[in-house]
């Protein structure tokens, strides 16, 4: 039975790596490596260019079919071909604006945002260039647009002219506006301010529709997010987690959207809701439109051009009686993944650093992270001490494990001998066993269980660590300068493969030969893994090991059991 015992355990052991692995490869997009799906994912194809996308680029209608707009004004499905537009009362312009934590650059084509550098994180490939989270360019196109649709009305292709003002965030200033004005199409104005505020990554939206005709019009507001569907750039496939659309609403919850699902029309999300969100998510990173709570909306994705798709929101803006002006407040939120800082900007906002089905465990685990980085500013230091803090947690089932190993050790040179003696008597032997068992009051199976209790909270602190991101470019000691990123000099994952030897040689050895090679392989293969996994969850593993290496010792110890080593043989 100890055999049995220790059988299963490395059971457990092996099937929750294999699970884990097989989750994170679905969750980065992958394909599953042991339990496939029956559908495959499509090969990406290369992003479309910069003009490419700026000519392809659909309006959103209440259509399902996605329209390409025209050089000059967006088409509408259902109508008669818009007039043409008037002069552009500008050439079209490029405007950067730089505050504290951005650089920002606008295109006088619809005051879109087409450009969006985050100055307090450094690029991942090249540490001297800040991450770009948005951009227009020929090689890769993610964007946020907005505009009028129900007639002839401004749109995200329609030339603006830029009201002149400061382009820098000056020491002292809490925020800088920039605004973008339409001309008159279809008896409408549309005025664009983009209000950043020191600090933040949320940037406040304000859409001034004026009508300058006669009669009274009922205009659409869209907002969408238009991304090519390639994994960022300069990002391993064996890092990534998922890339692409995202909504949220109370009715549903937290929806991930596959660009193939997209192209295959399978997207079921929810058509009107009077809350919720639209969003684009990549590890560490997300951009998302925000509309107050209680206005009616409507969520759409659309296939925009080859490799190119969207995501966003229709409002209805009413009827607006000649002369008037409708005012709509909106947010894009575009930065990092920081749940305390996504928690306050809109509810369910922190569901797109996704933790997958152990969330439950996950946000706790997140929270007291948190909490203890504050008290040591070291993020290394962090993991370190939540692993202790869980290992206190859970000493004394811990304590009964190693309690139950210890004696099946203390009996295991009893039960060899009586195994050899009964070798040929099967059943004889079993009965001797459970005699055994029970004179020494020792439950075989009483290690398994307690072990069994903590595997989801292990697991459930991996996801954590491996989807915040504070370890992107977090330092822990000497050599370690990111922990997002695998130890460069390997040191930390050798440590883990010989701690995991370690604590597989104080176990007794099993009786059966091919179970004590099994013993000795299983940690080798698992170990292999982790000279590619991030330095965080190498350290958090590792300490892991250690402790539990510290305790079984402390435990047989006080049990009379010594600690020994029990060496492979291979023969």
């Amino acid at each position: 039975m100890n055999d049995i015992r220790r059988t299963i355990l490395w059971v457990i052991f092996g099937f929750s790596m294999v699970l884990l692995w097989d989750k994170w490869q679905l969750h980065n997009g992958n394909k599953a490596t042991f339990f496939p799906s029956t559908t495959e994912a499509a090969a990406p194809a290369p992003a479309a260019n910069a003009s490419g996308a700026a000519g392809a680029a659909s309006v959103p209608s209440s259509s399902s079919t996605p329209v390409a707009a025209t050089a000059g004004a967006a088409a509408v499905p259902g109508q008669q071909a818009p007039a043409a537009v008037p002069a552009a009362p500008a050439a079209r312009e490029r405007v950067q604006v730089t505050t504290d934590v951005y650089r920002l650059t606008f295109d006088s084509e619809g005051g879109s945002l087409t450009h969006a550098e985050l100055l307090k994180h450094a690029d991942m490939a090249d540490k001297a260039r800040n991450f770009l989270l948005l951009d227009e360019s020929a090689q890769r196109v993610y964007v946020a647009q907005t505009g009028l649709i129900g007639g002839n009305f401004p749109t995200h292709k329609t030339p603006m002219t830029v009201v002149p003002g400061p382009r820098e965030l000056k020491d002292g200033q809490d925020e800088l506006s920039i605004r973008f004005e339409s001309p008159d199409l279809g008896g409408l104005k549309l005025a664009k301010t983009w209000t950043i505020k020191r600090g933040v990554y949320d940037i406040a939206v304000k859409h001034e529709v004026v009508n300058t005709g006669t009669a009274a019009v009922s205009p659409q507001l869209y907002f969408q997010l238009v991304r090519d569907g390639n994994k960022p750039p300069g990002e391993s496939s064996f890092y990534s987690t998922f890339t692409g659309p995202a909504v949220y609403t109370e009715a549903k919850k937290y929806q991930k959207i596959e660009f193939k699902d997209i192209e295959n029309g399978k997207v079921d999300i929810p058509k009107d809701s009077p809350n919720g969100y639209v969003a684009m998510v990549q590890h560490y990173f997300a951009t998302a439109w925000l509309l107050a709570d209680g206005t009616q909306r409507e969520l759409f994705t659309r296939k925009v051009d080859t490799n190119l798709y969207s995501v966003g929101m229709l409002t209805s803006l009413g009827a607006i009686e000649p002369g008037a002006t409708k005012t709509v407040d909106a947010r894009l939120f575009a930065g990092p993944q920081v749940e305390t800082m996504m928690e306050k900007l809109y509810p369910g906002l922190e569901l797109v650093k996704d933790y997958g089905w152990l969330t439950i465990l996950s946000k706790p685990l997140y929270w007291l992270l948190d909490q203890l980085h504050k008290l040591l500013n070291n993020w290394g230091w962090s993991i370190v001490a939540l692993v202790l803090l869980l290992k206190i947690a859970f000493y004394w089932l811990n304590a009964k494990a190693y309690a139950s190993m210890a004696k099946m050790k203390a009996i295991n040179p009893k039960i060899m001998e009586m195994r050899e003696r009964l070798k040929d008597k099967p059943q004889q032997m079993q009965q001797e066993m459970m005699r055994i068992y029970r004179e020494e009051k020792v439950n075989p199976m009483g290690g398994c269980f307690p072990i069994m209790i903590q595997i989801p909270v292990f697991i459930a602190l991996y996801w954590v660590l491996l989807s915040s991101v504070e370890m992107r470019n977090a330092p822990w000691i000497g050599w370690i300068h990111d922990l997002s990123a695998p130890d460069p000099f390997f040191i930390l994952p050798l440590l883990m493969t010989l701690s995991s030897l370690l604590q597989t040689a104080l176990n007794p050895a099993p009786p059966d030969p091919m179970q004590a090679k099994m013993m000795w392989f299983m940690p080798l293969i698992f170990s292999v893994m982790f000279f590619f996994f991030p330095a965080g969850l190498v350290l958090y593993w590792l300490t892991n090991n250690i402790l539990s290496i510290a305790q079984q010792w402390l435990i047989n110890t006080r049990m009379g059991v010594p600690p020994q080593f029990n060496l492979p043989s291979f023969k």
